[in-house]
């Protein structure tokens, strides 16, 4: 289950922290949307492609694992919170709080397995 998770994720982080990364149209629209800037941006997407490695990385190492999808998990329901803030309506918010509670749910996954 928790190799499945954290293929899961990956699946889904590194493509869109890579656009992020490398600020591509949709992003930077994105981006300027949420009032962010481009660099700030980046370095979300930067921690993204940072979680999957750990992500991958702890299937051999669990507490490397448990950390990133700890760090996934904060960092989605941040994405959340600056969504509602924004005053976006909150289905826009609603993925990121499923990829948090699917970073949570590996990381409970994976302690569980140690």
């Amino acid at each position: 289950m928790t190799t499945l998770l954290a293929v899961a994720l990956s699946l889904v982080f590194l493509p869109l922290g890579l656009a992020k990364m490398a600020a591509v149209p949709f992003m930077r629209r994105a981006a300027a949307h949420l009032g962010m800037s481009i660099r700030l941006y980046r370095v979300v997407g930067t921690l993204e492609v940072a979680g999957v490695a750990g992500l991958l990385l702890g299937l051999t190492r669990t507490p490397l694992g448990v950390a990133a999808a700890t760090g996934l998990a904060l960092l989605m329901t941040a994405a959340a919170v600056v969504h509602l803030r924004h005053g976006d309506p909150p289905p826009r918010a609603v993925p990121a709080a499923v990829l948090a509670l699917i970073a949570v749910a590996y990381a409970v996954t994976a302690v569980a397995a140690a």
